[in-house]
């Protein structure tokens, strides 16, 4: 049994995939995750472009929700101007999404005895 959990639990590392990450906040409602990517042995790797990676909460009435999102940016500056559009499009997506998920909830048919 233990054996059959250990190959279900098989993880493994993309070496070739790695990035290193930095935070930027304004302590408020901005996060922006910087991601460099590296080689295996930490050093910079220049063949891969830098990737930038925007976070917020939403206040609900069910409590926050996380927002993230990919930033189409080329430097560090520009991920904070596009943060506000974003995010913007982000939580847009998300209510889309919840909408698309209610109506298929409202829409199913309810079997007696199923």
């Amino acid at each position: 049994m233990a054996d059959e959990q250990n190959e279900s639990f098989n993880l493994t590392v993309n070496r070739a995939n790695l990035f290193k990450e930095e935070s930027y906040t304004d302590m408020r409602a901005c996060t922006v995750r910087q991601l460099s990517p590296v080689n295996p042995d930490g050093s910079p790797d220049k063949g891969r472009k830098i990737l930038y990676v925007g976070q917020t909460h939403v206040v609900t009435p069910a409590g926050p929700i996380p927002i993230q999102s990919m930033i189409q940016a080329k430097d560090l500056q520009q991920a904070f101007k596009k943060f506000p559009e974003t995010m913007k499009a982000a939580m847009d997506h998300l209510i889309e999404e919840a909408k698309k998920a209610q109506q298929q909830e409202q829409s199913r048919i309810v079997v007696p005895g199923r």
